[in-house]
C-alpha cells in the first residue's frame, strides 16, 4: 500500500510537457512541422499533427500534407457518413479555450475589455503571466492550485 501511494506521489510531481512536432533535415537543422489544425466539413472531427492518429497508424508529428492519399476522416467511416478524404478537411485555428480548472472560456472575438485586453486578441498574443479571471478572484482555487496560467487553457472544439 505504501508503495502505490508513493508511486502516485512521483506520477503527480512529473511536470508534463506538451509535444513538439520536429523534423530532421539533413544538414542536422530542425525544421517544425506545421500546426494548423484541419477539421472535417461533415462532422467537425479535428485533426491535429501534434497527436496524430496512432490508433490509425499515424505517428504524432504527422502533417497533414504527409497524410497518405488514402486517408480517411475516422469519425465519418465510423458513423457511416461515407469515405470522407482528405478533400473533406479545411484548415482550422480555434479561436476559443477553456481552463481546465473552471470551465472559463476565453473568446477571441470578445477578448477581456474589463482587463485591458482588446476584442480580436489572438490566445497566442496574451501574455506569458496571464492568468484566468476566474481563478484569480477565488481564493480557494488559488490557494490550493495557485494561479491558472496560460498552460492551464485548452482550445475548444465547438
Amino acid at each position: 500500500m505504501a508503495k502505490a501511494a508513493e508511486t502516485q506521489k512521483k506520477v503527480v510531481a512529473k511536470k508534463v510537457k506538451k509535444p513538439v512536432a520536429v523534423k530532421k533535415k539533413a544538414g542536422s537543422k530542425k525544421e517544425t512541422v506545421s500546426l494548423m489544425r484541419y477539421k472535417c466539413r461533415i462532422c467537425g472531427y479535428v485533426y491535429s499533427p501534434l497527436r496524430g492518429e496512432p490508433h490509425n497508424g499515424i505517428p504524432a508529428g504527422t502533417a497533414f500534407e504527409d497524410l497518405p492519399d488514402t486517408y480517411l476522416c475516422p469519425v465519418c467511416g465510423f458513423q457511416g457518413k461515407g469515405k470522407i478524404g482528405k478533400w473533406g478537411f479545411e484548415e482550422w485555428r480555434p479561436t476559443r479555450y477553456i481552463c481546465s480548472m473552471c470551465d472559463y472560456i476565453y473568446d477571441e472575438k470578445r477578448g477581456e475589455p474589463h482587463r485591458g485586453i482588446k476584442a480580436g486578441t489572438k490566445f497566442e498574443d496574451l501574455p506569458e503571466d496571464y492568468v484566468c479571471p476566474v481563478c484569480a478572484t477565488d481564493p480557494k482555487i488559488v490557494l490550493r492550485y495557485g494561479n491558472v496560467l496560460k498552460q492551464g487553457f485548452s482550445p475548444l472544439y465547438d
